[in-house]
């Protein structure tokens, strides 16, 4: 396996895990920081539910990085933003750095 070296991780984001709802609200986990690279660009993806959204980040973290749709994400610019969806990218032990794609609202 080939993880995605470290030195590519240049950004850290603060993930909120989304743990439910209240009658009131979301409830979130304690934050956490991670090391990412963070791609503010827009595209269409898919939701878990199968509805086609738009994404306007992309996250690249370490494999194992668990993230749940509907978690509160900080980003390096301030920016606050919920996951679409947190996909595991292993490359079956091709020379690929693996890694996790978290998509962001």
């Amino acid at each position: 396996m080939s993880r995605v070296p470290g030195w590519l991780l240049r950004h850290r984001i603060t993930i909120e895990p989304y743990e439910g709802a209240s009658s009131t609200d979301a409830v979130y986990g304690p934050p956490v920081e991670v090391r990412a690279y963070v791609d503010e660009q827009t595209r269409a993806v898919v939701s878990p539910g199968g509805e086609q959204v738009t994404s306007s980040s992309t996250a690249y973290a370490a494999p194992g990085t668990k993230v749940p749709p509907l978690s509160r994400v900080t980003l390096p610019s301030g920016r606050v933003t919920k996951v679409i969806a947190c996909l595991p990218r292993d490359g079956g032990g091709l020379a690929t750095p693996d890694h996790v794609e978290i998509q962001l609202q």
